[in-house]
């Protein structure tokens, strides 16, 4: 038995949690969630709790219960409170903007990358250097946030590219030359 699986959830006073054989459907007030449950892993609903619990005691089941568990905490996390994940970008003539569903990123290469912004996400940008993703599913905003960094990952050297806020980059020293 998972020791992260066998923890209770409680649920907030303004959210709704609504189970069917193997569908959780979570509403509040941010948003609406829904995930699917594998068929050997139950979900059990007591007044403002929810539990997960194992229903046949094999290997793959055992394995999921701690993410299953950890999946609808998220789920009801984010729709009491939005996730959020800030984004840095450092560096000469690194920029980023936002028009309508397409977030435009200027990295220094020869030509501006456009990405479209996934359903129930919404990016703000702060002078031009600072992008704030926000939304409901955890996963959809870190895995937004991690292709967004994955064009400019920091590099060690001179500290460049894109950071998450408040990331420290250890520095490298150059060459040093002759001596």
């Amino acid at each position: 038995m998972s020791r992260i699986g066998k923890l209770p959830i409680l649920l907030p006073k303004d959210v709704d949690v609504i189970v069917n054989d193997n569908l959780v459907s979570i509403k509040g007030p941010c948003g609406k969630s829904e995930l699917a449950i594998p068929s050997g892993i139950g979900v059990n609903l007591n007044d403002r709790t929810v539990s997960v619990s194992v229903l046949d005691n094999t290997l793959k089941n055992r394995a999921l219960h701690g993410a299953i568990r950890t999946l609808l905490f998220n789920d009801i996390s984010g729709v009491h409170k939005e996730f959020e994940i800030e984004l840095e970008f450092i560096g000469v003539g690194y920029r980023c903007e936002v028009k309508g569903p397409i977030v435009i990123l200027r990295l220094g290469y020869s030509h501006p990358i456009e990405l479209s912004i996934p359903t129930g996400v919404t990016v703000t940008v702060d002078k031009n250097t600072k992008i704030s993703i926000k939304g409901a599913k955890k996963e959809v905003i870190s895995q937004f946030a991690a292709q967004i960094r994955a064009f400019r990952p920091p590099e060690p050297y001179n500290g460049k590219g894109v950071l998450y806020k408040g990331e420290q980059i250890i520095r490298k020293a150059g060459k040093s030359g002759k001596k």
